[in-house]
């Protein structure tokens, strides 16, 4: 027997259809793992933008100074005349939260005393939070001076969300301060 030293035309042929074969599958599996990753990457994005907006409206409502007003028709309207969570660097903005008609979108209106509907000489900022709301509920409780806020938003084609908001304060009356006068002294004659 003779050494070998090189394959036959035939082997590498062989060789060649083999791979012909298993890389086509192995670029398929590959190109199905980046779809899925763009599609979890797509998910996590939206999963991450619902979480920060409800975060704003958990933070909008325990910063306030407890004078929120509520308006429920089809969907809820709250607004906190006073809060310390501020997107715009303001000092104590206002900030209202509410479902406009066209394609149902959640926004988050903030200023500077303003009100609603707005007056063309009024300066908000207006973010968009999402579109597709089917409820956007918020209902309070009263109990022992403190009032609890339930919040329950729902986007089509999506879970619920909902959370809780315990112990804000009612808003205290501000009372004017009486400015005590000194007796006037007599003019001695």
């Amino acid at each position: 027997m003779s050494k070998r030293h090189a394959f036959t035309l035939i082997e590498v042929l062989i060789s060649i259809v083999l791979l012909g074969l298993i890389i086509p599958a192995l670029y398929s599996s590959v190109n199905l793992l980046r779809d899925s990753n763009a599609h979890l990457f797509s998910y996590v994005k939206k999963a991450q933008k619902i979480t920060k907006s409800t975060e704003v409206l958990f933070l909008d409502i325990a910063s306030s100074d407890g004078n929120i007003s509520l308006k429920t028709e089809e969907f809820s309207r709250v607004c906190m005349e006073e809060t310390k969570n501020s997107l715009y660097a303001l000092g104590a903005p206002k900030v209202c939260w509410l479902v406009l008609k066209k394609e149902n979108t959640l926004v988050r209106v903030e200023g500077v005393a303003y009100h609603l509907p707005l007056l063309s000489e009024e300066n908000v900022e207006v973010d968009t939070i999402m579109s597709n709301i089917e409820i956007f509920n918020i209902s309070r409780s009263q109990d022992k001076g403190q009032s609890m806020l339930l919040v329950l938003l729902k986007q089509k084609g999506k879970e619920a969300i909902s959370f809780m908001v315990q112990g804000i304060d009612k808003p205290k009356k501000r009372e004017k301060k009486v400015k005590k006068q000194k007796p006037k002294k007599a003019l001695l004659g």
